[in-house]
């Protein structure tokens, strides 16, 4: 999987088009870099940007967007409704796909440091916060650009880069790594903006003020609880304290949360609650929401923010909508992705809804985004097109097998050493693996396998993922040789060009070796698969289990063959001794498999 960055740098600077182009061309220059997003706000007086690409890149673009934008906006002019710091005022970098929050962090203090040098004072924040008080962004961003000069003043506001020296133009930037945030929203049959407040209040980590009375099917219609001498409700649950302390320990025991921090949160001031609504807890964590009413839809929406989809997916919070519309008669429709959406969250909703439907999961990965799309609706009032909206979408295929089938045939079929027998060995156990996957998603759910739901899945999952690493080795194995023959054109006129050709020689031979190695390894897999799908498939598709064992069998072989003739030319004698004993090893496990799956097919059709 190709690995996959968003940054959404903000700047201070909404109205003047000029400069916000001449920051955007910093980004589009770099590349491996995508622009997908210029959000610029009149009142706000700041822009949103939002890019996505190679680490690298993202670094090298976000670091170029900040020193152009500290060259062409002049804090000491600026004036604007949102909070800010500095000209890039905010830089997260995000994870999308192949990457971790670790990496994130990385990059946001490489990017920093960067930054620092130039001489602008740098904060880091979120994950990439160098102490827990530096966490929050509104905390680090507290008395904003007027009160900065005196916030660098403070040992204890040192800046993480750059110096602790006020810069008049620039401002300081706040540059951090944070989960993806994913803008969603619910779908109502109602015009109500009160309907969708008061299921957006249900659902959100904030909560809503605690109400008795005439709470069913609406909750706003309910009175207000208050905090009260020797009455101290709690917002979890009907437990009733009879002081503050005690309530605090019960919510601790009981949910496992802070209560002091949650109403410090809230804006109460401590150990002052008396007198004042006690709060239920929402749903989720990890969930801001609102309800509001969009003319154009005509109709009410639940707007969500999911900060982080992994605490809270959206088809959780989705699901909990309709459980809480249905009790107050409402319907929803379907939903909405606003922007763009990462690739492992939609995956995990595809699985949710085909788990639910007792579906395998092992399906291939358009199969399990569609099924998300059309179970949560997301096609309910907007288009959506998955290569547009979802991020990191894998992409499995190489120029080889891209081509159609009579195109791949021809193209093996010409004058050229590659694509050749590495291709088709590794093209050979896809094959196997995908007739292991069809066999066990064929017997998912029939009757006398209800019971091996689990199973089944497991297997089909498992083939999908051998699958499309062998597609991948299509094309890997004629880029490997590729190396091969590129070194062989190096010129040999000198010793030392002798020698550098002589070195690159063994390393394009040994790159040409691993990678049918490789092959033979993951077509061994897909034998097991495929012995695993006879065992436990439908009788009626053993055959399909069969014909997967030998086309795997013969990847296995063919891939070997490859690996055998490169070990000629190998000096290496310690490598090509272990290589030896493991292609022997690899083809001998592999011939016994296919006898085993052999056995199983005839087995059923001699009918014994």
């Amino acid at each position: 999987m190709n690995k996959l960055v968003e940054c959404v740098p903000n700047f201070s600077e909404g109205r003047d088009a000029t400069v916000i182009r001449g920051i955007t061309a910093e980004i589009e220059a770099v590349g491996g870099v995508t622009l997908l997003d210029v959000d610029p706000g009149q009142d706000t007086n700041r822009t949103v940007v939002t890019f996505v690409g190679a680490p690298g890149a993202v670094v090298e673009a976000a670091f170029r967007a900040g020193k152009r934008a500290a060259e062409i906006i002049d804090m000491s002019e600026h004036h604007g409704s949102h909070a800010r710091m500095g000209a890039m005022d905010v830089c997260p970098f995000v994870p999308v796909a192949g990457v971790t929050m670790a990496d994130c962090v990385a990059l946001a203090r490489e990017c920093g440091r960067r930054i620092g040098e130039l001489g602008i004072p740098v904060y880091l924040y979120e994950h990439a916060a160098s102490s827990p008080t530096r966490r929050n962004l509104a905390t680090v961003r507290a008395g904003e650009y007027e009160g900065l000069e005196k916030k660098l003043a403070d040992p204890a506001w040192k800046p993480d880069f750059g110096p602790a020296k006020h810069n008049l133009r620039a401002g300081a930037y706040i540059i951090g790594a944070r989960e993806f945030l994913i803008a969603y929203n619910v779908n109502l049959a109602t015009t109500e903006k009160r309907y969708a407040d008061d299921i957006a209040y249900k659902l959100r980590e904030r909560g809503r003020h605690k109400r008795s009375g005439n709470t069913v099917p609406f909750y706003y219609k309910g009175d207000v609880v208050l905090f009260a001498k020797d009455c101290y409700p709690c917002g979890g649950c009907d437990h009733l304290a009879k002081s503050w302390d005690a309530l605090v320990t019960h919510y601790r025991d009981a949910h496992g949360k802070d209560l002091a921090a949650r109403y410090a949160a809230l804006g109460y001031p401590a150990g002052e609650v008396e007198g004042r609504p006690v709060y239920a807890d929402g749903r989720f964590s990890q969930v801001k929401a609102i309800g509001w009413v969009v003319d154009k839809y005509r109709r009410a929406q639940i707007s969500i923010n999911l900060t982080d989809f992994r605490v809270a997916p959206a088809h959780a919070v989705l699901e909990a909508a309709r459980e809480e519309a249905a009790l107050r008669g409402i319907t929803v429709t379907g939903s909405e992705i606003v922007g763009v959406v990462p690739f492992d969250a939609m995956r995990e909703s595809g699985r949710y809804y085909l788990r639910r439907m007792q579906k395998s999961t092992g399906m291939p990965v358009g199969d399990v985004i569609e099924t998300a799309v059309q179970a949560m609706g997301l096609r309910d009032v907007a288009p959506f097109e998955t290569e547009k909206k979802v991020l990191g979408m894998p992409s499995h295929a190489g120029d080889l097998v891209c081509k159609s089938v009579s195109e791949f045939v021809d193209e093996v079929s010409r004058d050229t050493p590659a694509p050749g027998g590495g291709s088709i060995a590794a093209l050979s156990g896809s094959i196997g693996a995908a007739l292991a996957a069809m066999v066990a998603n064929l017997t998912v759910g029939k009757a006398g396998f209800e019971g091996r739901y689990e199973e089944l899945d497991d297997l089909a999952g498992k083939a999908q993922g051998i699958k499309y690493l062998l597609l991948a080795a299509v094309d890997e194995d004629t880029q490997a040789f590729n190396g091969v023959m590129d070194a062989l054109r190096m010129p040999k006129d000198t010793p030392e060009q002798k020698t550098a050709r002589s070195e690159a020689l063994q390393s394009g031979y040994k790159r040409a070796t691993e990678v049918p190695m490789q092959t033979a390894r993951h077509c061994r897999a897909a034998l097991d698969l495929c012995l695993l799908a006879a065992r436990c498939g439908n009788d009626v598709m053993i055959t399909d289990a069969a014909v997967g064992a030998l086309v795997s069998l013969a990847g296995v072989k063919g891939a070997a063959y490859n690996a055998r003739i490169n070990l000629n030319s190998i000096k290496d004698a310690d490598y090509v001794k272990r290589t030896g004993a493991e292609i022997a090893r690899l083809v001998d496990e592999s011939r016994k498999i296919a006898d085993l799956v052999e056995h199983e097919v005839e087995r059923v059709v001699n009918g014994s």
